[in-house]
């Protein structure tokens, strides 16, 4: 197995090493043999499963990632960043060199793309681990499904769900707060409601919970309960949906149509 960084906070990189005593076990069933956040042995590919954290967001990694695609049989991409382009992915709605211009004393030496971009968008991706970070227990389990030969199925209930079965109180009927948990998938074990907030949307939109495999979820029902109901101005819907993964299609759809309504 190698494990890839692109533009990243690293902290999906982290979770793995948070695997603690589980990691060892892991390095019994299969050989780390690139992993340059844990260890300094590099070994060369191919590799049987390539794990990416992280967007593209230059031209050198456009092309590196092409590279790790060709040495990889099962290439996964871990976290909001590889699945969605992550929180960098806000400078796809504005204009990159003029930041050049205002943060660094010379911008001509700054080699960037104009947009950060998930890494499906430039290889086939064979599997996506959503969250920020991601949950060491779904990779764990997605790994451990890998070895046994068994193809790797996760949920894609909403974050709702997760709150029903623990009990929790919905932080948007009794608080009013703008939850994002109702169009969010499941895998974090709805942290942020358990402690009486409202949902960021950390682990992108759900996927087939209330409309169907493969269908979008109903962003817009939401939306106009955040404006209608919760007294949100288009601004603040924006803002909810443009966040860690807002530059996946249904929730940058949503925010783009407010975003008119401005």
């Amino acid at each position: 197995m190698g494990v890839f960084k692109f533009a990243s906070c690293d902290g999906c990189q982290l979770s793995i090493l948070n695997l603690e005593d589980d990691l060892l076990a892991l390095g019994q069933a299969l050989d780390i043999a690139y992993f340059p956040e844990a260890s300094s042995r590099m070994e060369a590919g191919p590799y049987d499963i390539a794990l990416v954290e992280g967007s593209i967001t230059t031209a050198e990694d456009a092309h590196r990632i092409r590279s790790v695609r060709e040495q990889a049989i099962v290439l996964m991409t871990i976290g909001a960043c590889a699945t969605a382009g992550g929180i960098q992915a806000l400078r796809n709605w504005a204009d990159v060199e003029s930041f050049k211009q205002v943060v660094y004393p010379s911008p001509q030496y700054i080699q960037s793309l104009s947009t950060s971009t998930p890494i499906s968008g430039h290889v086939r991706v064979d599997f996506e681990l959503w969250g920020c970070p991601i949950d060491k227990g779904q990779l764990l389990r997605i790994i451990t499904d890998l070895l046994a030969g068994v193809r790797p199925r996760l949920s894609a209930d909403s974050v709702c769900i997760e709150c029903k079965r623990r009990g929790n109180v919905c932080v948007m009927v009794a608080k009013g707060i703008p939850c994002l948990g109702p169009v969010t998938r499941t895998g974090c074990g709805a942290i942020c409601p358990s402690m009486g907030r409202d949902c960021y949307g950390c682990f992108g939109p759900t996927e087939g919970a209330r409309t169907g495999p493969g269908m979008p979820p109903n962003t817009a029902s939401l939306a106009h309960q955040f404006h209608q109901g919760l007294q949100l101005i288009p601004i603040e819907v924006v803002r909810r949906f443009r966040g860690i993964n807002g530059d996946t299609e249904s929730f940058k759809r949503e925010s783009e149509s407010w975003e008119k309504k401005m």
